[in-house]
């Protein structure tokens, strides 16, 4: 997400270019068969072993799950559905960047085309550029569809330009699919916060960030597809052939090669030594669809192995899903003034027989079926809590109706806590303005407030980042989960942040899972992270203090922690231009 304000940032400064060139334009009539997901995933290995560890747990519900809280087990879980997928694999992610965890996910793809099982991509077409447009090879795979959501017109060299040539039609190119899937014979299924790349699965140079998935096993999945299919038969996804060619993509890949040989030149310079020999490409897709590790990637790099499904411990509950429809993106600027976007909430009876549903989470759906997107469905929810809310939100931009949401709650007695990204953990320090605006009225009403230590930031990246997947300082951490636990009993993944944006632009999905037991495990992690790696906010005599993470050895303090007095300046002086809906 962070790259979206470093475009736009950079695209303010050189508005007068935009206007002096000529606007590409999306081609028309383009053809898009339409398919579906499996329509039933019973004969496959993956339904087998599902309803064997159903039985073998005596389980009451139909559908599973397992929270994926590090990067192993996140990594770990893909892997074992590209190799346990006998027909379908469907993936719809906001990025996927060209590096080496993102090549070994690649090469299994393709491996799995080549036996026969259908795979379909569909990618929000922002960060589709550089290196990055590499991906963009697997469409030109037997056996691989590949569709770009709300794509930009124009060349894939950069991002910049790409922002320029559609800068004429701003307010859609703002609109972003923010949804996360990743799903195997329709049956399993991964959704959550990461997109694909090193900085997800914990293994960037720079920094890294901290994310949460939840594995699905059942029939709740079938509500996933769906949602999958309704967006890949939308008008807004274009197959990739029909924005790009074979030649445009060698020539990006050449110009990625010519780069990494002057980057290794420059640095056998610096060292006054011979350049190293370049590792060599993995076998099966690199320099093709991703790019080699490097020797300090693969000496940090965990054991990729794929998770072992016969052992993993799934927690047997009812569900639904909340996501927002295709049309919340409108098709064309006419639509914008009439659309109804909708949610989508299936429903508990899906996911179990009608005799198990699970009375509280049915209200739940049906209250949330009355909003329009999967956050005005989660600040339903809130009115409902009674006792505590915890909440995990990286970008955290609270509009009015979230402020009164928070105050109806703390009237009644709600706990409000809630764990998001400081200053210099955040990858877009300028979204922090929104944030940080509204602070002091949340202590005031009684939220309570953490924030995420981090490494120092500086001015170097304070309007966003490099569209490396979010690795800008040293060693630094960077709150990327989307997680809301209610009353101990109710938890919530998804792609969502508590913030306008998700609300009123980006398309999202979550999973809400009715399990004292999932909601004790998630509760145990936030606490954790709220305690030993977050500093807490405060009120004292009227001014913001920072209470420094315990046992860390740090002082409190009274100004934004690790970050630099420029930045903080910087923020200052510019962040009351930027509204928080753009933010």
């Amino acid at each position: 997400m962070s790259s979206f304000y470093a475009l736009f940032g950079r695209s303010i400064a050189l508005l007068v270019l935009v206007l002096q060139g000529a606007c590409a334009q999306l081609p028309e009539h383009v053809d898009r068969p339409v398919s579906t997901a499996l329509s039933s995933p019973n004969g496959t290995a993956l339904e087998a072993l599902v309803q064997q560890r159903r039985k073998a747990d005596g389980a009451r519900f139909e559908s599973g799950f397992l929270l994926l809280a590090g990067p192993p087990a996140a990594y770990g879980s893909r892997l074992a559905l590209i190799e346990g997928a006998q027909k379908t694999l469907d993936l719809q992610y906001y990025a996927i960047h060209a590096d080496a965890s993102t090549g070994r996910l690649v090469r299994g793809l393709r491996a799995a085309a080549e036996r026969g099982v259908r795979v379909r991509i569909l990618l929000d077409d922002l960060h589709s550029t550089g290196r990055d447009a590499l991906v963009l090879g697997l469409a030109f795979v037997p056996n691989i569809e590949m569709r770009l959501f709300n794509p930009l017109a124009g060349a894939r060299g950069t991002s910049l330009a790409r922002v320029f040539n559609s800068i004429g039609d701003a307010s859609r190119i703002q609109q972003r699919m923010h949804n996360k899937l990743f799903l195997a014979d329709n049956v399993l299924g991964v959704t959550g916060g990461r997109n694909l790349g090193d900085a997800y699965f914990g293994n960037a140079l720079k920094g890294n960030y901290i994310d949460v998935d939840i594995l699905a096993a059942g029939p709740i999945v079938r509500d996933l597809s769906r949602s999958f299919d309704s967006y890949w038969n939308n008008e807004r996804a274009y197959p990739v052939q029909s924005l790009v060619k074979r030649s445009e993509l060698e020539a990006i890949r050449e110009r990625a090669q010519q780069a990494d040989r002057e980057l290794a030149d420059e640095s056998a310079r610096a060292q006054n030594s011979p350049p190293p020999a370049p590792p060599p490409p993995a076998p099966g897709t690199e320099p093709k669809d991703g790019a080699a590790p490097t020797p300090a990637q693969l000496a940090r790099a965990w054991d990729e192995k794929p998770m072992d499904l016969r052992t993993a411990r799934f927690v047997w509950a009812p569900a639904v899903m909340l996501a927002d429809q295709p049309g919340k993106i409108p098709a064309d600027k006419g639509a914008e003034k009439t659309r109804a976007p909708g949610l989508v909430v299936s429903q508990p009876g899906d996911a179990a027989s009608s005799s198990r549903r699970a009375a509280a989470l049915e209200a739940s759906s049906d209250l949330a079926a009355g909003s329009d997107t999967v956050v005005e469905g989660l600040l339903q929810l809130i009115g409902q809590a009674r006792s505590d809310l915890l909440i995990i939100s990286p970008y955290f931009v609270p509009g009015p109706d979230m402020m009164q949401a928070f105050a109806a709650a703390r009237g009644r007695g709600v706990r409000i806590r809630v764990l998001t990204n400081s200053l210099s953990s955040n990858d877009a320090p300028v979204a922090h303005v929104g944030y940080s605006r509204h602070r002091e009225d949340l202590l005031k009403v009684g939220v309570e407030l953490y924030e995420l230590r981090s490494e120092q930031a500086s001015v170097g990246n304070a309007f966003g980042s490099s569209g490396s997947g979010g690795s800008l300082g040293e060693s630094r951490s960077m709150l990327h989960s989307k997680v809301l636990v209610m009353d101990g009993r109710l938890l919530v993944v998804g792609s969502m942040n508590l913030d306008l944006r998700s609300q009123l632009q980006n398309t999202e999905i979550a999973l809400l899972v009715r399990s004292a037991e999932l909601s004790r495990a998630a509760s145990a992690q936030i606490e954790r992270g709220m305690r030993e790696g977050s500093w807490r906010v405060e009120l004292d005599g009227g001014s913001l203090v920072w209470r420094a993470p315990e046992g860390s050895g740090l002082n409190d303090t009274s100004t934004e922690p690790d970050a630099s007095l420029t930045l903080r300046l910087l923020l200052r002086l510019f962040g009351p231009l930027a509204p928080d809906q753009l933010l």
